[in-house]
């Protein structure tokens, strides 16, 4: 049974299924992420996402459990999109570097520049949803350790001239500069691309 969300809403949070849960447990994080958007966090709860999913509460509540572990599963469930765009672009380019980096950056802009949550978090972040900010806060390190792991294993295939600190340097640089592009873009995604993998060849090259 299908809850009443929008199909361009859905199309744009359902392309990465959760590995974890029943079969009911995407359909909800799905369900929260429009709602999320549309209404803002404070409009979050069980009752109203048992309706928008088609399913009963007490299945809310066996497949998610509390309100808090909604938002870690929204948030875990946009950072998986986002690192298998990733992970495609590396895999598009297994021999080139700066290229992958490139095409990381520019799908990873892409995929952010319609991103319902993200419109949500930005919403936050400027006073208009206090009670998702701070869990957003809360979960931000832990986001971008996770980011820096994946990022640092697909580099390191590639066997760049760095050493290891030289490495977890030019990957933080990387993760911070597009993370600002993601929540104030300056340019186009090609074009910021184009400039971060300039910048990764020249480190690159430095470090040679």
């Amino acid at each position: 049974m299908k809850g009443p969300f929008t199909d361009s809403v859905a199309a744009k949070v359902l392309p990465v299924p959760s590995a974890e849960g029943g079969q009911h447990r995407q359909p909800i994080i799905t369900a929260a992420i429009e709602l999320t958007a549309r209404s803002g966090w404070s409009a979050v709860t069980m009752a109203r996402l048992a309706e928008l999913a088609g399913v009963s509460r007490q299945t809310v509540y066996n497949e998610i459990g509390s309100k808090p572990a909604l938002a870690e599963a929204m948030i875990a469930h946009e950072l998986g999109r986002f690192l298998a765009v990733v992970g495609a672009a590396f895999d598009r380019y297994p021999d080139d570097l700066v290229a992958a980096i490139r095409e990381a950056v520019r799908a990873v802009l892409e995929l952010a520049d319609d991103n319902v949550l993200l419109r949500a978090i930005a919403s936050a972040t400027h006073g208009t949803d206090t009670e998702f900010l701070p869990l957003l806060t809360t979960r931000a390190g832990t986001l971008l350790t996770e980011a820096k792991t994946v990022l640092t294993e697909r580099v390191r295939g590639y066997a760049p001239p760095l050493t290891g600190e030289q490495l977890t340097a030019v990957i933080d640089v990387v993760i911070r500069t597009v993370l600002s592009h993601v929540m104030q873009p300056s340019d186009t995604p090609a074009r910021t691309a184009d400039t971060l993998a300039w910048l990764a060849a020249r480190l690159l090259d430095a470090g040679a």
